[in-house]
């Protein structure tokens, strides 16, 4: 019975900590990667497909991202969608080459930007405290049930808090990450 909600816990936790690190991936630090595209989804033959199904998505250099599409016809959707994105990217089309040039970052954009990735971090800490206080609300049901001992439960608790420590401090060091690139580049 503990074990279960220790895992599921646990599991939770991981969940919210995997969402961060993509939303963290979203946000632009000046430097291209294709993974700056792995959410935007195209419409292909009236179904949205993500971009990675219907083009090549390479690195040309540091600050350009290439996008050759499998069917020249798909170059101006795929233009479109990347430019309607809201990720304040300008494509250009060269043949059959669609080039993303990363614009350079002013400061007060990295401020901004920063405040965005504190937010995200915060929200996750959050969702991690709930999922804590959700644990300890089943530990205490299953106590009060005389499913588990007192000590059992006291036990758990301590279990569950150095579970949400852990992910929580694994939250800081990658918030610590994301502002240093944010910074530096």
């Amino acid at each position: 019975m503990t074990t279960d909600i220790k895992k599921f816990t646990e599991q939770k936790m991981h969940k919210s900590l995997e969402a961060l690190k993509t939303n963290f991936g979203k946000i632009r630090t000046g430097r291209a990667h294709t993974g700056l595209l792995d959410h935007i989804t195209v419409d292909c033959y009236d179904t949205l497909m993500p971009i990675s199904q219907v083009a090549n998505i390479t690195l040309l250099d540091a600050r350009t991202i290439g996008v050759s599409p499998w069917e020249k016809k798909m170059l101006g959707t795929i233009e479109r969608t990347i430019r309607d994105s809201g990720l304040g990217l300008n494509p250009v089309t060269t043949g059959e080459l669609i080039r993303i040039p990363m614009p350079a970052l002013t400061e007060e954009r990295r401020r901004d930007l920063i405040k965005i990735v504190r937010n995200e971090a915060e929200t996750t800490r959050i969702a991690m405290r709930n999922t804590r206080r959700d644990a300890n609300t089943n530990l205490k049901s299953s106590l009060k049930d005389k499913e588990i001992s007192e000590d059992d439960e006291r036990y758990n608790q301590d279990e569950i808090q150095k579970i949400t420590n852990s992910y929580i401090s694994e939250v800081d060091k990658i918030l610590q990450i994301k502002e240093a690139e944010l910074i530096l580049i």
